[in-house]
């Protein structure tokens, strides 16, 4: 690779560390510890349980993790909660198909109390942790959900729900090896939100390009950078470049969409390094016949508005 090839300009750099644990977040409470029942309960609500001694085991994540847990005390005489600050469970290998608008984000998630209704022993509260004490064992919790008027009812109210046992299922984020200053211009892959986000500015550089009257400005707009071999760049990388040469490339009058250029940069002397190399193989080859620049035993050095450094 030339000095002038070292450096890529592009419309995106995508961060796509692969930790395959969903990364969930934190939920809401109820301190009912005293097990006091109201004597008067306000219409819309449901009569509490009586409260009994069981176990209370708290979850927080309802990610891959959390929910397993989850569902493998359906039949233990535990109380469970499962807290999430998102109100649904994400199906995250599959995050990279709504970034290219192959899915929306409602084909890969499910309502996590969907999941659990029949289970009696669990309840499920949309909040955010921001403490764990684990000599009182208890969790505090932060409402995380807005009211019928869009605004937070709860906003600030932090309340403290006690455990017995704790499962922490927060699953993980990318990584940028020390340089969290790329990540304005190289977004991972995490959330339905990420997702969202990466599907507009793909979309949106296509619609630049088609605008712009330089062709080095257009060479620019067409340019993707995917950082990391993994499973999620491999697949993200693909998706970019089917995206391109099929779903849209008849949709434009004055840019040739196929002509977009995806490169793939992996660090290490192959892609898929937790595979078996005659596998990672033949997807690179794969993504060569797609036409996607495989760039492998060669670093990242820099990332910032102008492009990307390759090492």
């Amino acid at each position: 690779m030339s000095d002038a090839d070292s450096n890529t300009h592009a419309s995106g750099a995508i961060g796509a560390t692969d930790d395959l644990a969903p990364a969930a977040g934190s939920s809401e409470a109820i301190d009912s510890s005293d097990g006091a029942v109201p004597a008067a309960i306000p219409i819309g609500l449901k009569q509490p349980a009586p409260m009994t001694q069981r176990p209370r085991v708290v979850l927080i994540g309802a990610g891959f993790g959390g929910l397993q847990a989850a569902q493998a005390l359906a039949g233990a005489k535990a109380q469970v909660t499962v807290i999430d600050r998102n109100n649904y469970h994400l199906f995250q290998p599959l995050l990279y198909q709504v970034a290219t608008a192959d899915l929306s984000p409602a084909d890969i998630s499910a309502p996590i109390r969907s999941v659990l209704r029949h289970q009696q022993n669990a309840e499920v509260l949309l909040a955010e942790v921001t403490g764990v004490d684990t000599v009182r064992q208890m969790v505090t919790i932060r409402a995380n959900g807005d009211n019928a008027n869009g605004d937070n009812a709860n906003d600030g109210d932090e309340r403290q729900l006690p455990y017995d046992y704790l499962v922490l299922a927060t699953g993980a984020g990318q990584s940028y090896f020390g340089h969290d200053e790329w990540a304005a211009y190289a977004p991972g892959l995490k959330s339905i939100t990420d997702a969202t986000a990466l599907r507009r500015r793909i979309l949106l550089a296509f619609e630049a390009a088609e605008m712009e009257l330089d062709p080095e400005k257009v060479r620019a707009l067409l340019t993707f950078v995917i950082i990391g071999g993994g499973p999620t760049g491999v697949e993200m990388a693909g998706a970019i470049a089917d995206l391109a040469r099929k779903s849209i490339v008849n949709d434009f009058r004055h840019i040739n969409a196929a002509s977009a250029r995806i490169v793939l940069v992996e660090a290490m002397p192959r892609i898929f390094g937790a595979f078996p190399e005659p596998l990672a193989r033949k997807a690179e080859r794969e993504l060569w016949r797609l036409g996607v620049e495989v760039r492998t035993g060669h670093a990242v050095e820099q990332v910032d508005a102008g492009g990307v450094t390759i090492g």
